[in-house]
């Protein structure tokens, strides 16, 4: 890694030594969250790797891809298709169909109760 990266990266602050409680499962929002927070670290790792001239040039390409991924989103894919100019589109559609309050059987709505 190159050294202003070691330097950048020597230089976050580390989080506080985690207490020992009973660990609990984390919602995704929360994993986010903690994620987030550790983007500008790894950005700066991404770019050590990408300007790192011994590392092999797959290595190179891949790190340099997720940055420009981070920054600028991924291409978009063309949908290939048999034929030629003519893409093809599926829709994947859920319905939920809940009953009337009261028909088939519910406790609410019985005459004589």
């Amino acid at each position: 890694m190159s050294e202003d990266v070691e330097h950048g990266l020597a230089g976050e602050p580390s989080p506080p030594p985690a207490a020992k409680t009973k660990s609990r499962t984390r919602t995704p929002i929360e994993i986010r969250a903690l994620a987030r927070g550790h983007t500008r670290t790894a950005l700066k790792v991404l770019i050590g790797i990408m300007r790192n001239d011994s590392a092999t040039p797959a290595v190179r390409l891949s790190a340099a891809n997720a940055v420009l991924d981070r920054g600028w989103g991924k291409s978009a894919q063309p949908i290939e298709s048999g034929e030629e100019g003519v893409e093809t589109v599926h829709r994947v559609e859920r319905i939920i169909v809940r009953p009337k309050d009261g028909v088939g059987g519910g406790g609410e709505g019985r005459e004589g109760e």
